[in-house]
């Protein structure tokens, strides 16, 4: 609810600003500011008992919880009273402990005494009036649990959650429904989209059904049912290559099209039109493993497609019977059939009446379809998936991702850094080494939103978790900005440390309220990053910020020494934090103690890359020695798998140019990422991301898909999971960034 509130008062402001209400406005933003309920934002009411209770304000403490009890505890039934008041209690418990923790017994005193008309005539207060003359009462086996970490937390929690779901459970207004009103939308447009395409579908196949042709069809897998609005696609493939006569009317035969051009049947090739299928460019994805019909019943206009590799299996010859029986049935009256593809191309003409998208495919000067560069070091995708592979129709059911599309991001023109999706899955921020920044939706078409021009060089990003419309940007002057990629402007600036300019990496922790920063010296060149790192590691700092109050929290200690920290990774609750450093260590942190739990050397080199495991008892890390590893973080420094990747998952990258021409980039952002069960990882390579299944204690890792469409080394990747369907990030050298769909077959 507190999201919704502050995304209202935004809007309330927009709208006061443009009819120009500009009292009304200043009297918003002053009963803002002086809001006791926070924008019902919990953490925020929390914080503000804290800070009573820090200042020994007795006073502000009652009245504060006198007025969220007139404001809100008083709406509640009566059944809830009891509830209340042993908040109230634990409340003022939790206040008198802290004056003697803190050893002000003055305010003990000062407490009993103002307080003693109120609670001597309460039971569980009849006990407490002596706590001000015991000499330890820590040690006192009646008070010794509320001296405890435990009984402060459990407090503290109770509170936060009871208020939450106060908060939830109250009547809103209108407006605040808003944000729920747009999600429901939007929804449902999708649902209606599906349904659309399944009708489309058993249309298709049923107009099938009733075809008289001899041509055999296969019946299409039910995950497929939607990849029809991706691209040009028949529901119908043809089991076998029938040869054709170029003077008989051709039938439709699509195995033609899945062979290179040298292994078609005999005969001069079909004209090709940059006009033949206009859905194709409305749609304005590539997806090589759908290909056009035919249009008519004289001309056969195709597009040219990505040849498939010398290894997939190729249909065997049919038998002269079969042949007959083809130009038999080329010869026969097609009226019928002609009128069908005319009805056909209707109902797909009206499909696909949609905004053009932002990268259309890109064509030659004879219109044909740019076959993808180095297709030869590119796994086939049909040898993983058996049969004909996803052109055949016939995947097998060990494949667990079908690629439904790739689409091209452009905007950028130097090799990408970082590449992240927000925590929501709606944008997109790149930073390339130029140090712009481009923020950038996908759905339901690809734009650009904002783009950060920096004075200063820039070597990190993350997107903050709440409000997930904020951006964190480390630059390589010992600077963090807060950025607000809404309003495009920055909400604050904070100096980290001036010996340690370089920020390598920034995580926000999943409450929102802190976030991480690795901040390292510069190296002896006195360069930023522009060159392969040491092999003696620079001195670092790690520093906790808060995000509201701006300042610096705590300094975290590295042992043996204070070295750079090269990647950054909170759990799901941010109690823990991973880090991997520059001299190949791991450290794990307590973030609840701010300490270290342990830590333990992990690779020879350079940690580049480490995350939590799906159900994080693991981290796995990518190191400079090339290997991809799993630890046990129960049991410090014991390795649960190890497999060792080529040199273009792990970097340094090498893009090559003319004149022996070399570009040499360090890894800084993302190496690898998971899918939504984490039993898959996303590598990078040299023509785009790999997928990896994860397999226990075995010395290779079992490569499943790969997503290809890359002409320079792959840099960095992330994969957004939602349902079904994942979104896939693949950044490469030159500037290109690929967003590869997924659709995951459920066994």
């Amino acid at each position: 609810m507190g999201s919704a509130v502050e995304r209202t008062d935004e809007h309330v402001r927009e709208y006061l600003i443009y009819r120009g209400f500009t009292g009304t406005l200043k009297n918003l933003d002053g009963e803002i500011k002086a809001d006791k309920e926070k924008g019902f934002r919990v953490d925020k009411i929390i914080d503000q008992l804290q800070q009573f209770m820090q200042n020994f304000d007795l006073f502000g403490l009652k009245e504060y919880w006198l007025y969220l009890d007139r404001r809100l505890f008083c709406r509640l039934e009566d059944v809830y009273r009891s509830t209340v008041n042993k908040l109230r209690t634990s409340l003022y418990r939790y206040y008198v402990i802290n004056t003697i923790q803190k050893g002000n017994l003055e305010k003990t005193q000062e407490f009993f005494q103002k307080q003693a008309l109120e609670l001597q005539g309460q039971a569980e207060w009849r006990d407490w009036f002596i706590l001000p003359f015991i000499p330890a009462p820590e040690q006192n086996p009646a008070f010794s649990p509320y001296f405890s970490r435990q009984w402060a937390d459990t407090f503290l929690v109770s509170l936060h959650n009871f208020l939450s779901v106060l908060f939830q459970c109250m009547p809103q207004p209108v407006l605040l429904s808003f944000d729920a009103e747009v999600q429901r939308t939007t929804s449902l447009t999708e649902e209606n989209e599906q349904l659309r395409q399944l009708l489309f579908a058993l249309q298709t196949e049923n107009r099938d059904q009733r075809d008289g042709d001899e041509v055999v069809h296969h019946k299409l897998p039910a995950y497929v049912q939607n990849m029809d609005r991706l691209g040009d696609t028949e529901l119908d493939l043809v089991s076998s290559t029938r040869t054709i006569s170029t003077t008989t009317t051709p039938s439709r035969n699509f195995f033609s099209t899945f062979l290179p051009q040298a292994k078609r049947t005999p005969g001069k090739p079909a004209p090709v039109t940059t006009g033949s299928s206009p859905s194709q460019v409305a749609v304005g994805r590539k997806d090589p493993s759908i290909n056009l019909p035919a249009k008519s019943k004289e001309v056969v206009q195709t597009k040219e497609v990505k040849p498939v590799l010398s290894q997939a299996p190729i249909s065997e010859p049919v038998s002269s019977q079969s042949q007959q029986s083809t130009n038999q049935s080329a010869n026969q009256p097609t009226h019928a059939r002609h009128k069908r593809i005319q009805d056909h191309e209707k109902e797909r003409k009206e499909l696909f009446s949609k905004p053009l998208l932002q990268v259309p495919e890109k064509k030659g000067e004879a219109g044909e379809v740019e076959p993808v560069a180095d297709t030869s070091t590119e796994p086939p995708e049909s040898s993983s998936r058996g049969g004909g592979g996803a052109e055949g129709g016939g995947l097998s059911a060990e494949q667990p991702f079908i690629k439904l599309s790739q689409e091209e991001y452009g905007e950028h023109h130097s090799s990408i850094m970082h590449c992240r999706v927000d925590s929501s899955g709606r944008r997109v921020a790149s930073l390339d080494v130029d140090g712009v920044i481009k923020v950038w939706s996908f759905n339901p078409i690809m734009q650009t939103k904002a783009t950060i021009m920096s004075k200063s060089p820039l070597l990190s990003l993350e997107w903050a978790t709440k409000p997930d419309r904020l951006l964190l940007l480390g630059s390589g002057v010992g600077t963090v900005r807060l950025y607000d990629t809404d309003a495009k402007k920055n909400l604050y600036e904070m100096n980290i440390d001036e010996t340690h300019p370089r920020i390598l990496s920034l995580a926000c922790s999943p409450s929102g309220s802190s976030f991480v920063c690795s901040a390292a010296a510069l190296s002896r060149s006195g360069s930023l990053d522009s060159a392969p790192r040491l092999p003696i590691p620079v001195s670092g700092q790690l520093l906790l910020w808060d995000t509201k109050t701006v300042k610096q929290q705590v300094q975290f200690s590295l042992e043996p020494e204070p070295v750079a920290i090269n990647c950054t990774a909170f759990n799901h609750n941010g109690n823990l934090l991973v880090t991997g450093a520059a001299d190949g260590f791991i450290r794990l942190f307590d973030m609840q103690r701010y300490e270290s739990a342990m830590s333990w050397r992990a690779h020879d080199g350079e940690v580049y890359s480490v995350e939590f495991s799906y159900d994080e008892n693991t981290v796995f890390s990518i190191g400079e020695d090339g290997k991809f590893i799993q630890w046990n973080i129960h049991r410090c420094g014991v390795k649960q798998s190890e497999q060792v990747l080529p040199q273009d998952a792990t970097g340094p990258f090498v893009l090559s140019g003319y004149s022996g021409y070399k570009q040499v980039q360090v890894p800084r952002g993302r190496l690898f990422a998971f899918d939504s069960e984490g039993q898959h990882v996303l590598t990078c390579s040299s023509s785009g991301g790999l997928i990896y299944r994860l397999t226990n204690g075995e010395p290779a890792l079992e490569s499943v898909l790969s997503l290809g469409g890359h002409k320079a080394p792959v840099v960095t990747v992330d994969w957004c999971s939602a349902v079904d369907c994942g979104t896939c990030l693949t950044a490469s050298m030159d500037g290109k960034i690929k967003l590869s769909t997924l659709l995951a077959q459920k066994s």
